[in-house]
C-alpha cells in the first residue's frame, strides 16, 4: 500500500523545454497536507526509496522543498547533487546555523533556490549561496516582480516565475527577464479569434475521429493515414517497439490489427495522431496527454469502470487538444464522435468521468483537499491514486516522442 503521496509539477526553461520537476509532498491518504516537522525529510527519503526519482523526473532535475529541520539535519544529501535543486521554503529562518548548513550544501555541489521569494531583507545572508529565486506570479504585484528582476539579475541570480497559468503570464515574465517558468500555462489554449485548424492537424483529428467511432472501419482509418504518410511510419515504429513486445515484426496496418486487437490498435493510432498534432507545442504537453490517458485507464479497474477503460483513456488523451489546437474544447469535440460522458467531463459537466478527471487534475497539482473530495465522489481509496499515477508515468515515459 502506498502511504506517501508525491505529485510533480514541471518547470520550463526559456525554450519551454522541461528543466526540472518540483516534487510535492503529502503525508498519507487520510489527511490533506499538514505542516509536519519531518515533511521535507520524508519526501527526500521517499524519492530515494519508495518512489524512483528517475521515473518521477527522467533526465530533468528535481526541486525538493526543504524546511528548517531538514536543512539542519542534512537530509538533502541523501539525494545526488547533480539531480536536485534544494528549494528553501519561505518558513525557514536564516539563522547562523541555517546559513552554515546552506553553505555546506553549496560547497558539496548542491544548487539552492529560495521559494516564494518576496525580497525581504531577512534573505540577504542566503542570496550569495543561491542560484534561483522563485517568485509567485499569482500573489506578487507585477511591479514588484519587475523590480526584483532589475535588482537581482545583474547579481547573477536566475529568476523563476511560478504559478504562471497563461501564455500571457509567461510573455510578461519573459519581458521582465525571467528565464524559468512553473505552472500549467502549457495546458491552456492560446485562443485565436476565427482560427482554422491547419491541414496537417485536421488530418490527425480525422484519424482520431475514425478510431473513436463506435463502428470500427479499417477503410476510414486507412484513408486518413494515406493523407499523411509520415503517420504510417510513426505508427509502425511504435508497434514494433519494445512497448508491445510482439514476437513478429509488424509490416502493415492490417497485420497490426490482427496481432494486437482492435482496442489496442485504436489506442495506438490515437497516440500517434496526438503526438503528430502537437509537434509545434512543448513536448511536456504530449507527455501530459499520455500520462493522463494511461492514468484514466489504470484507475478504471479500481473504480469498477473497466468496461469503459477505452473511453477513459481517450478522455485523458483528448484533455489537452484545446491547447494543441488553440481552440475551445467544445469546438474541438464537435469534430469528434466521443461519448456524451467524455464530452460532458471535458467541458465541465458532472458525471463519473468528470470525477475521474478531477481526481487526475488534483493529483497533478498536489491539491490534496480537492483530491480527497473527488476520490470520495468515486468511492475510491486514495492510496490507489499515487500507484496508478506512477504506473501511468512509467508508461508515458516509455513512449518515444
Amino acid at each position: 500500500m502506498y502511504e506517501r503521496f508525491i505529485a510533480r509539477q514541471p518547470i520550463f526553461d526559456h525554450r519551454l523545454k522541461v528543466f526540472a520537476y518540483e516534487l510535492l509532498f503529502r503525508g498519507g491518504p487520510q489527511n490533506v497536507f499538514e505542516a509536519r516537522k519531518d515533511a521535507s525529510s520524508i519526501v527526500i527519503v521517499d524519492s530515494t526509496m519508495l518512489f524512483d526519482l528517475q521515473t518521477l523526473t527522467g533526465a530533468a532535475k528535481a526541486f525538493i522543498n526543504v524546511d528548517q529541520a531538514a536543512l539542519l539535519q542534512g537530509a538533502a544529501k541523501l539525494l545526488p547533487a547533480d539531480r536536485i535543486v534544494v528549494e528553501i521554503l519561505e518558513t525557514v529562518i536564516p539563522t547562523p546555523d541555517v546559513v552554515a548548513a546552506c553553505s555546506h550544501l553549496r560547497e558539496a555541489g548542491y544548487i539552492l533556490a529560495l521559494d516564494d521569494f518576496d525580497d525581504h531583507p531577512k534573505w540577504e545572508p542566503l542570496l550569495p549561496l543561491c542560484r534561483f529565486l522563485k517568485v509567485d506570479f499569482r500573489l506578487s504585484d507585477r511591479e514588484a516582480c519587475g523590480k526584483m528582476a532589475e535588482r537581482y539579475l545583474p547579481q547573477g541570480l536566475q529568476l523563476l516565475a511560478e504559478k504562471v497559468e497563461t501564455q500571457g503570464d509567461v510573455d510578461q515574465a519573459r519581458t521582465m527577464g525571467y528565464t524559468y517558468f512553473q505552472g500549467y500555462f502549457f495546458c491552456k489554449p492560446a485562443m485565436v479569434e476565427g482560427r482554422n485548424i491547419p491541414g496537417n492537424k485536421l488530418v490527425c483529428l480525422r484519424l482520431i475521429e475514425a478510431v473513436s467511432a463506435s463502428d470500427f472501419s479499417f477503410a476510414r482509418i486507412e484513408e486518413a493515414l494515406k493523407q499523411e504518410p509520415s503517420l504510417v511510419y510513426k505508427l509502425l515504429r511504435y508497434l514494433n517497439s519494445s512497448l508491445l513486445g510482439l514476437r513478429s515484426e509488424v509490416r502493415s496496418i492490417s497485420q497490426a490489427v490482427s496481432l494486437i486487437g482492435e482496442r489496442e490498435f485504436r489506442q495506438w493510432v490515437s497516440v500517434v495522431a496526438i503526438v503528430a498534432m502537437a509537434g509545434d507545442k512543448p513536448s511536456e504537453l504530449i507527455r501530459t496527454a499520455l500520462t493522463r490517458a494511461y492514468f484514466c485507464e489504470e484507475i478504471s479497474t479500481t473504480i469498477g469502470m473497466s468496461a469503459l477503460r477505452s473511453d477513459l483513456f481517450l478522455m485523458g488523451l483528448l484533455s489537452v487538444t484545446d491547447a494543441i489546437l488553440d481552440l475551445p474544447m467544445k469546438q474541438v469535440l464537435a469534430h469528434l464522435p466521443v461519448t456524451s460522458q467524455v464530452q460532458a467531463a471535458l467541458c465541465g459537466g458532472s458525471n463519473r468521468f468528470r470525477d475521474v478527471y478531477e481526481t487526475l487534475l488534483a493529483y497533478e497539482r498536489g491539491d490534496w483537499k480537492s483530491l480527497s473530495t473527488s476520490a470520495a465522489n468515486l468511492g475510491l481509496l486514495e492510496d490507489r491514486v499515487p500507484e496508478c499515477y506512477l504506473l501511468a508515468t512509467k508508461r508515458a515515459a516509455a513512449v518515444s516522442l
